[in-house]
């Protein structure tokens, strides 16, 4: 006679928390991930059948909702004894600063009740609305870095990192991250090991990933200052070499001392780091198209030597040049260099010479 499995109750439930604008793909992406995961805890608890994980989604997502309701439940039971909510990305809460949802006295209740929270990309926003990451360090997506600032001023913001974590509150950042948060929480949840069969089975990388591998250097331009402006947009054409501030100072026809201060005041960062930043930007593109060595990069781009430049692009970007080009090099097929993206050369290498410069190149990099 076959031999029936056990079915395993749920003893873990997690739960989605969606107001207006909350994206499908987070909330169907973190429901197919929980339960992948809920699945293989469950056949390593004995080869049961079922799930270890209880999800539940929650909804106050009308404009006149008063209370949360549960819209899905996949163990429907009468009583819901939650040990994690979630709030997927948001691309609209940032632009709800005005909106008093019920799901934000909902959200502290459930943190009071030893619940844990966690938000990704715009959903921080709403998690920071409840009050309970000030005086905290907390992630969202780049792009949001400045608005949310502005907004949540006693937020410890940084976007550098993928997924922050609080330990009672979580944060991640990007419209994806919900994968690295989802795989962080199965990671503890459920256990190390179900963590990493649920990230081979997703083909997705475990946690580790940092958002500055992808974020763009997006300088302030809009302060109202015009002979900063004019620096900024005579540094666009000076990528290849080192200015001094000295030389900032006269093309912006301002005193050296009177040009620091503007400078800072006006784009929040020094003229060496602002120069800096502008480099590493042309770099990542020249990584990311041409085939290039990491040397003739340097070199092209006033570095002194490969060493020095290598410091500098792993120290702004996590990732030394060589783990960027394997990343984010475009496949052959596509690559194609747009005309600020080519390497300023005098002579064009045969097809030949130029395999064997960037195998060399190659080499020297590993």
């Amino acid at each position: 006679m076959a031999k029936t499995a056990l079915t395993l109750s749920p003893w873990v439930e997690i739960g989605l928390a969606c107001d207006a604008g909350t994206s499908n793909t987070g909330i169907y992406g973190l429901t197919d991930l929980f339960t992948y995961a809920g699945e293989f805890a469950a056949k390593r608890h004995g080869g049961c059948a079922g799930s270890a994980v209880r999800i539940t989604h929650w909804r106050a997502d009308d404009e006149d909702a008063t209370e949360v309701r549960c819209a899905y439940d996949s163990c429907p039971s009468s009583t819901h004894t939650l040990s994690l909510l979630v709030i997927p990305g948001n691309v609209q809460a940032p632009e709800k600063t005005g909106r008093i949802s019920p799901l934000l006295h909902w959200l502290r209740e459930k943190h009071a009740e030893g619940v844990v929270l966690a938000a990704v990309c715009g959903g921080v926003f709403i998690l920071a609305r409840t009050g309970l990451l000030a005086g905290r360090q907390a992630t969202t997506h780049w792009s949001f870095n400045e608005v949310f600032a502005e907004q949540f001023p006693d937020v410890l913001t940084e976007t550098d990192h993928m997924v922050i974590d609080n330990g009672d509150v979580v944060t991640a950042g990007g419209v994806l991250a919900w994968a690295d948060l989802g795989l962080r929480l199965t990671e503890r949840f459920l256990g190390t090991a179900v963590m990493l069969e649920t990230a081979r089975f997703m083909l997705v990388d475990p946690p580790g990933r940092e958002q500055r591998f992808y974020c763009e250097f997006d300088p302030k331009t809009k302060h109202g200052d015009r002979a900063i402006l004019k620096a900024q947009l005579w540094l666009l054409t000076q990528r290849e070499r080192h200015v001094s501030v000295a030389d900032l100072a006269r093309h912006a026809e301002l005193e050296q001392r009177t040009f620091l201060r503007r400078f800072v005041a006006a784009t929040g960062m020094k003229p060496n780091e602002y120069q800096q930043r502008l480099r590493i930007t042309r770099a990542r593109e020249m990584l990311e198209f041409s085939q290039a060595s990491v040397e003739d990069i340097s070199w092209s781009l006033g570095y002194g030597d490969a060493t020095g430049f290598r410091r500098v692009f792993r120290k702004v970007m996590g990732l030394t040049p060589s783990d960027y080009r394997r990343r984010f090099c475009q496949p052959a097929p596509q690559r194609a260099l747009s005309p600020h993206s080519r390497l300023m050369s005098t002579s064009q290498p045969s097809p030949e010479e130029g395999a064997q410069s960037a195998v060399q190149g190659r080499t020297r990099d590993e």
